[in-house]
């Protein structure tokens, strides 16, 4: 049999998958569908004009008519043939004996390029003709009912064996998805992002065996992530729900996954190690959540990884660490803000030669910022500002006039620049942060005075030498204590100078 011919539609919902990918935020829109060469009664080749004699099959020539006035577009009456006057948004391929088939309809205006038929938003429905279109392989509505909020249509679940892929997105549909979906044995993209959806994803979704893209984002779905096992599947989106519960570990059996976006939901727990055993990834994002730490290792092992976003989760006093990035040289994307992230900045960050975004920002780093962030020339934007670092800043001018407003590094009070780097006036990133022989002179001033404070009353500095002498009064003890701070900030602003 002849290969396989991508529709236009068909072409259409591949345009957007792995494009989509990119930083800074990334979310799939739709996948590639192949049509099915299993359907002996259609020619499957590419068809470059129509037989005089080739005809719709009158069945489905009304179908197509009843579903068309549905929806607002009446004129469809008035076309004679609908396959050989076809119009953008109906693809139509034909049997043996010259009949054609409805194989796809679409509508909704995407763009001024895909104008498939406009719905009629305030009074558009689904037609039950839609039955009648036996051969039928992917149907797409586009904005078609936001005026008229209605139900998907559990009779969706009794299309033909055939249908592979079923886009419904911001149509505004309410109510729980129907579990009659879970019939469409054949279905390979199921899309229904962007509408007002609700209740639990039916258990019966993972009856569908031939999924590759499950797009439920930007709903009001609740209840836990099913413990999908999905072979093929490259694209699970799920972000922007009501979502409970932990991350299945059975994710990690879905061994073609190119994309996991589960952000913006209420998901708790720590990240299943399992993750990592997925050799495709490019995109996980599982921010906006309440996880736990630790940020497991095996995530390290993910060599395709080209976005790891995770921000506010509150792992509070985690570390990363240092060789934990090593074997991530794909990624592009790294963003771990407002984590309560701990301890001192992996220096293996800066090995990472393709990074364009990084964000570290409001966390509770110490130490310095690691002088391997010299080496990300590609980066479009980097941000550490709201910790707790200190030490110059490692970047040179170049750098930092290229970042522009992109690179931020305020909050931190111990933070600063060196006067001897000329060419630093008026670079927007350094507002607010003072220069180094300003903040060491300033330091020494202020340990000068705990040691003679913690010396005279114990305990009169709190957080510093009460803490470093472990709450004892001893004028002595608290002394050293006082001392032992002076000497490890004296080593750390030293080292940090050597860099």
């Amino acid at each position: 049999m002849a290969p396989a011919a991508w529709s236009p539609i068909m072409v259409l919902v591949a345009a957007l998958a792995v494009g989509a990918l990119l930083p800074p935020r990334c979310r799939g829109e739709f996948t590639v569908v192949v049509p099915d060469t299993s359907a002996a009664a259609l020619v499957d080749a590419p068809q470059t004009g129509f037989s005089d004699r080739a005809r719709t099959d009158p069945a489905e020539q009304r179908a197509v008519q009843e579903v068309m006035a549905a929806t607002g577009n009446g004129w469809a009456w008035g076309i004679p043939d609908v396959c050989r006057g076809r119009w953008h948004g109906i693809e139509c391929v034909p049997d043996r004996h010259g009949v054609y088939h409805v194989v796809s309809l679409a509508f909704g205006a995407l763009s001024d390029d895909t104008a498939f038929p406009a719905c009629d938003a305030a009074a558009a429905t689904l037609s039950p003709a839609v039955l009648a279109l036996p051969h039928l392989r992917s149907l797409f509505f586009y904005r078609c009912f936001t005026g008229n909020p209605q139900p998907i249509a559990g009779l969706l679940g009794r299309l033909g064996p055939a249908f592979q892929s079923l886009v419904l997105r911001q149509n505004g549909h309410v109510g729980p998805i129907p579990a009659e979906l879970g019939n469409l044995k054949a279905l390979r993209v199921l899309d229904l992002h962007g509408n007002q959806l609700t209740t639990a994803i039916p258990a019966t979704l993972q009856s569908l065996s031939h999924l590759q893209m499950l797009d439920l984002s930007y709903n009001s779905l609740a209840g836990p992530v099913p413990p999908f096992k999905f072979q093929r599947l490259s694209i699970l989106d799920l972000s922007h729900n009501a979502l409970q519960g932990p991350v299945p570990a059975s994710l990690g059996q879905c061994r073609s996954l190119l994309k996991i976006d589960l952000s913006q939901n209420g998901l708790a727990g720590t990240i299943p190690d399992a993750l990592g055993d997925l050799p495709e990834l490019m995109l996980l994002d599982l921010s906006h959540n309440a996880l736990s730490g630790p940020i497991p290792a095996a995530l390290s092992r993910l060599s395709s990884l080209r976005s790891l976003i995770l921000s506010d989760n509150r792992m509070q006093f985690t570390t990363v660490p240092g060789g934990f990035f090593t074997g991530l040289k794909a990624l592009t994307t790294l963003v771990l803000s407002g984590m309560g992230l701990a301890g001192t900045i992996p220096e293996s960050i800066g090995e990472l030669s393709e990074l364009r975004v990084l964000r570290l920002d409001s966390n509770q780093f110490t130490g310095v910022i690691p002088a391997t962030f010299r080496r990300l020339e590609r980066a479009s934007e980097l941000r550490v500002d709201g910790n707790r670092l200190v030490g110059p800043i490692p970047f040179g001018k170049e750098m930092m006039w290229r970042l522009g407003k992109k690179l931020r590094v305020g909050g931190n009070e111990g933070l600063c620049y060196d006067t001897k780097q000329e060419g630093l006036e008026g670079v927007v990133s350094l507002a607010g942060v003072l220069d180094c022989d300003s903040v060491r002179s300033r330091t020494t001033q202020h340990l000068v005075w705990i040691n003679g404070t913690a010396g005279g009353r114990p305990g009169a500095v709190d957080g510093v030498a009460t803490s470093v002498a472990s709450g004892s009064r001893d004028p002595v003890t608290a002394r050293v204590g006082s001392w032992l701070v002076f000497a490890s900030l004296h080593l750390a602003w030293s080292a940090a100078f050597l860099l």
